[in-house]
């Protein structure tokens, strides 16, 4: 007989499955009304001695665990439709390999999600230069972005929901960006097994803001193999192109008669290799896709994921106007993940909600200025079936 995910998850609240610590740090446990207090664990330090610890939330049948370095998620874990767990995200099992090689494996992504070209734009008649790290474009905010600092980290119980409350300030100036961010990112689990990321900022000085989480998906489970029989909808008629630096151009291209078009079911597969132009610059998809709905006022879905084979589900729905697909394509077996098994290209793929790269420098797309006396908010919600 085959469960599907209702039944699990009711099963398991029946058994009164808590949140799962492990290693052999200390944990620190609370019960409140709805839901177990997330567990704090030992996870090692860095260099200077700092220490890094790792969070274990449970809730509606998803697993969650998360770090102060970055607000990685680490793992992520889901029931296929027999009911049986899986890590669906890459990472690794020690914080030297976060901190020495991941490829943004489950992080948090600031001051500004993907690329602004040669790391420069101007604001309010002034220029500025980011630091560079994408040969000459700034990437993911820089080569101490948001993923490579420390994270206040706070953990809560709320009515039925269990998460985390994640604080980090960058400083003026810091990799480039005028004026001092106040960052808040609240990681919440639902009882029905949401995974909601709530963003919100603030600043000093006028500055540009576009933040993102950065896990990498395979539903089969990680280190598991090729995502590209996954199957993949996006609800965009458009996307950015871009040149071989990977910049958008600035162009809104129609998808229709592309490989670019997921607006209806696919498998990654069926035109990864379709020798489309933009497919052989990106070697692969890592592009951002236009979404139709544009900025909203609340999520709405606009992305669902899915592997046929385990039956495990993603959907995803924000308010923000952009989403970027990249297909795993600088993956080259060289990282060993949480379950010791090399990750090669195409073994897992990024779905980042967000603004559209290179905003700054482009009047067309959606402005990602942020003035003294607004507050940057915006929420992705991640829901998983089986």
């Amino acid at each position: 007989m085959e469960l599907n995910r209702r039944t699990v998850i009711a099963g398991a609240a029946a058994a009164g499955i808590a949140a799962t610590a492990l290693g052999s740090g200390t944990a620190e446990a609370a019960t409140g009304s709805g839901g177990r207090k997330p567990v704090k664990e030992s996870f090692g330090k860095l260099a200077d001695g700092t220490k890094i610890y790792r969070w274990s939330l449970e809730n509606g049948g998803t697993r969650l665990k998360v770090l102060n370095w970055g607000g990685v998620v680490q793992t992520l874990e889901i029931p296929d439709r027999r009911g049986h767990y899986a890590n669906v995200s890459l990472g690794f099992d020690n914080i030297d390999d976060y901190v020495a090689k991941t490829p943004y494996f489950g992080a948090l992504i600031g001051r500004y999600g993907n690329r602004i070209a040669k790391g420069q734009f101007t604001l309010d008649g002034k220029s500025y230069q980011l630091s560079v790290n994408d040969g000459v474009n700034s990437l993911h905010g820089g080569t101490q972005g948001f993923d490579k600092h420390v994270w206040d980290v706070e953990p809560f119980v709320k009515g039925s929901d269990v998460g985390l409350v994640l604080h980090y300030t960058s400083v003026d100036g810091e990799m480039g960006y005028p004026g001092t961010l106040k960052t808040k990112v609240t990681y919440t689990l639902t009882r029905r097994g949401e995974w909601i990321i709530d963003y919100e900022a603030t600043t000093d000085k006028a500055t540009v803001v576009n933040l993102t989480s950065h896990v990498y998906w395979n539903l089969a489970g990680e280190g598991s193999g090729t995502i590209e029989d996954h199957e993949l909808t996006i609800a965009a008629g458009k996307y950015t192109p871009t040149d071989s630096g990977l910049i958008p151009t600035g162009e809104l291209a129609t998808v229709r008669g592309t490989p670019f078009d997921f607006r209806e079911t696919k498998t990654i597969g069926r035109d990864i290799r379709a020798g489309h132009v933009q497919q052989v610059q990106a070697k692969g998809f890592d592009h951002n896709w236009a979404l139709d709905k544009g900025i909203t006022a609340k999520p709405e879905h606009v992305a669902t994921l899915r592997d046929p084979r385990s039956g495990r589900t993603l959907k995803i729905a924000t308010d923000q106007p952009g989403l970027q697909f990249y297909s795993g394509n600088f993956l080259d077996g060289t990282l060993t993940g949480t379950g010791g098994r090399t990750y090669r290209q195409g073994d897992a793929l990024c779905l980042e909600t967000q603004h559209f790269p290179d905003s700054p420098n482009h009047a067309n797309f959606p402005s990602t200025v942020l003035r003294p006396g607004q507050v940057y908010r915006t929420r992705t919600v991640h829901t998983f079936d089986a």
